[in-house]
């Protein structure tokens, strides 16, 4: 279409002669109005506009109004010089971001319950019905995913603040005082400070990167050695991903992912919170490995305490020097499971819908902003340093049942004490429960349990004895991710737990794939049915396995799967 359809013109039949007549502009789609262009221009001045920081200027605009008025949509799309379709469809695509018609009266306020497996073990659906009751009209109440707080199951979100444990008395209170204007300070956390990492010896190693007093090849000869792998879920060799990263001729960058958001994980917010700083220097080592120009921090939305932890830690950092003059981003997540996956979370970095990429390339070559992109998860970082200080043997001892190393658990479910454990590599599930756990909840007894969060699988209790580690639990269909232990008890209906599942995995599902965003949608559908089909759930479960673009549709019937074959009592 030319350029000239866009204005109107007259009409001249043949052979008249033409009347000069000005043509008139009309702008076409939705305009920003004057005081909401006022608005944004005033909130956003001296704010940088480039297009990476879209998602950012987002939860700007979501901080100060409490949602997103279509009409600043229209004026930040007129600021930042973006369609404004495009900034439409990223802000809708993210969980945490609420779009609202700017014709409607907008809520007062958004409360969130989580209904993750965790939170619904312990009464979610229920505490958000009785929520939604006593604040009919005045506050929105709806759904939130797993919310990283497993142990302190179920969880409330009122904007930032966060109710532990949470009961109806004490969640309606504290809806009440932010209704009346009460501001939340946030809770206090006793994090390790720098002065304190510095006296235990911390950023020793990486001082002697820095000044070379060791080299590059030496570490990762060393990682190599330890068989450190990543702690995210893949378990990829770490010295591999360094070399694959080196391969690439620079600029190099380095992406962090913090947005631990598999239902059953909250390992990396307790590193983060206790003792950054070990996390930072396994950070900058990395970042001196390759040689990355910058590093990009993408934390989860849903840990605004991190945010403030990390802030805080990343200046003491940078004000000490340990930074060597790398630029070091903090990026906020929106809210979407699919972040998990590396490509998704580049995009996501990128200002963009967290779309997956098609792979090859990979993204250690052609990766954030198509550069070569070292990307580690927190806790791979975390024990970077006391590898490097106590060496390859000392990581390598103290694991089970042929398995090296330490291992940290997520344990949350019908447990006495859920919490963050690290314990030898190949623990079995009963170990963990009995000696770490506090055994089972009174009046509950051992059923099941969920040895990788929920795409991990599920497992009876007669097979609590499998060490967990990576590769001892593939060959009955399970893995162990990001080691989210969740137990079930005989009190929990497992079907109930698969359709909970399920439906966390279609609501998470970024609809880029067919095989992943009907196949999720359809199963939910079929376990609904009080008797299963399971032959047309097998051949579904396939294909999603098969001709999904990423692990989100491919472990998606993971634990469906599960019980078809050990719990086939359950859907007699």
């Amino acid at each position: 279409m030319s350029n000239s359809s866009v204005f109107e013109k007259t009409t001249v039949a043949p052979g008249k002669a033409k009347h000069k007549r000005k043509s008139r502009y009309k702008p076409r789609g939705r305009q920003a109005s004057t005081r909401a262009t006022a608005e944004i221009n005033q909130l956003f001045e001296g704010k940088s506009l480039q297009r990476d920081l879209l998602i950012e200027n987002l939860h700007i605009l979501q901080d100060e109004f409490g949602y997103l008025d279509t009409d600043h949509l229209a004026a930040l799309a007129e600021l930042m010089r973006l369609p404004l379709s495009e900034i439409y469809e990223v802000a809708t695509f993210y969980h945490n971001f609420t779009v609202h018609e700017s014709t409607q009266e907008a809520p007062r306020l958004t409360v969130k319950v989580c209904d993750s497996l965790s939170c619904a073990l312990r009464g979610s659906a229920q505490l958000q019905h009785e929520l939604s009751n006593a604040f009919d009209g005045q506050v929105k109440v709806t759904h939130g995913a797993c919310m990283g707080r497993c142990n302190l199951a179920p969880i409330v979100r009122i904007e930032n603040q966060y109710i532990s444990q949470a009961t109806i008395d004490a969640s309606a209170n504290a809806i009440k005082k932010r209704l009346s204007g009460h501001e939340h300070t946030g809770p206090e956390h006793d994090s390790l400070s720098l002065t304190d990492y510095l006296e235990k010896g911390g950023y020793r190693i990486l001082k002697d990167l820095y000044a070379r007093r060791t080299t590059p090849a030496k570490i990762i000869e060393e990682l190599k050695e330890s068989g450190h792998r990543g702690l995210g879920g893949a378990g990829f060799p770490h010295a591999m991903k360094i070399n694959s990263v080196l391969s690439i001729d620079g600029p190099r960058l380095m992406a962090v992912n913090a947005d631990e958001s598999e239902p059953g994980t909250f390992k990396d917010r307790y590193y983060m919170n206790t003792n950054p700083h070990q996390f930072l220097e396994g950070m900058f080592i990395g970042a001196e490995l390759v040689e990355a120009e910058e590093i990009y921090i993408f934390l989860r939305d849903e840990y605004p305490d991190t945010a403030q932890i990390l802030k805080s830690a990343l200046s003491d950092a940078e004000i000490a020097g340990l930074n060597n003059g790398r630029r070091v981003h903090l990026r906020r997540g929106a809210g979407a499971y699919i972040c998990g996956e590396e490509s998704a979370m580049l995009e996501s970095i990128e200002g963009k819908r967290a779309y997956p990429r098609q792979k090859p390339p990979f993204p250690a070559h052609v990766g954030l902003f198509n550069r070569p992109t070292l990307i580690n998860n927190v806790e791979t970082l975390y024990w970077l340093p006391q590898i490097l200080e106590k060496g390859a043997d000392w990581y390598r001892e103290g694991g089970r049942s042929d398995s090296q190393g330490m291992r940290t658990f997520s344990l949350s479910g019908q447990v006495k004490k859920p919490g963050v454990y690290r314990v030898p590599a190949g623990i079995t599930a009963q170990e963990l429960i009995d000696k770490y756990g506090g055994g089972m909840l009174e009046g509950h007894q051992f059923k099941a349990y969920l040895p990788g969060g929920a795409s991990g699988g599920m497992l009876p209790a007669h097979m609590a004895d499998i060490p967990l580690d990576f590769g001892t639990l593939e060959k009955y269909g399970c893995f162990i991710g990001s080691a989210a232990v969740i137990v079930l008890s005989d009190q929990d209906n497992l079907k109930d737990v698969c359709r909970n599942i399920m439906h966390f995995f279609e609501d998470e599902s970024c609809g880029q794939c067919t095989p992943c965003r009907m196949g999720t949608t359809k199963a939910l559908k079929l376990m609904q049915a009080e008797h299963w089909d399971q032959d047309l759930l097998t051949d579904l479960s396939d294909v999603m396995r098969d001709a999904s673009i990423c692990g989100l549709g491919q472990a998606a019937p993971n634990v469906l799967v599960s019980l078809m074959k050990f719990f086939p009592e359950e859907l007699s």
